[in-house]
């Protein structure tokens, strides 16, 4: 499995309702993607949730290598492309993807951490926790980090470690495509 991500941070004043409609009129085309696990489309707003940008930066969990690499050069990520310019696009392997005891819940939130992984360090599973939806604990080898990302059925938790807190506005995850 794969993790990637990409960011748009936007002007200050920038209208987020914009990518609220944009999310809400194109966000089922992934609900069932051939290769996809899952898609969060997520936003940071200015001033909210202790957030200093607006930000729209959609997370994927690719069950499939080959399924993501024609996403992103086969023309489905043409859309986006077109829209706010080509970014650069994080890309992780996955270690270990949990589904949470809150896996049938709608999702509300959801939290990344990044951190540089420490020479012969392991890199700590997955906790359980009731509001859990999905945790996914993946390695980027360029960079030598580990990624934390959680999904949440309510407000994420209290967590001093997470470097990023994000607003699901909604969730694509292939029924047949799941992890």
């Amino acid at each position: 499995m794969d993790a990637m991500q990409y960011e748009f941070t936007l002007p200050a004043d920038y209208d987020m309702e914009i990518i609220r409609e944009r999310v809400r009129r194109l966000g089922h085309m992934f609900d069932h993607r051939k290769g996809l696990g899952l898609k969060a489309f997520l936003i940071r707003t200015a001033g909210v949730g202790g957030s200093s940008v607006n930000q729209y930066a959609p997370f994927y969990l690719w069950n499939a290598a080959d399924a993501m690499g024609r996403f992103l050069v086969g023309g489905g990520f043409h859309n986006i492309v077109r829209d706010f310019g080509r970014p650069p696009v994080r890309h992780w392997t996955v270690l270990a993807a949990l589904a949470g005891p809150a896996r049938h819940a709608p999702v509300r939130s959801a939290t990344r951490h990044v951190a540089t992984l420490s020479w012969g360090a392991e890199p700590a599973a997955p906790a359980p926790h009731p509001q859990l939806h999905t945790a996914v604990v993946a390695f980027d080898a360029y960079r030598w980090e580990v990624v934390r990302f959680s999904l949440w059925a309510t407000e994420s938790p209290e967590d001093p470690e997470a470097t990023e807190r994000y607003e699901v506005l909604h969730l694509s995850a292939p029924p047949s495509e799941g992890f």
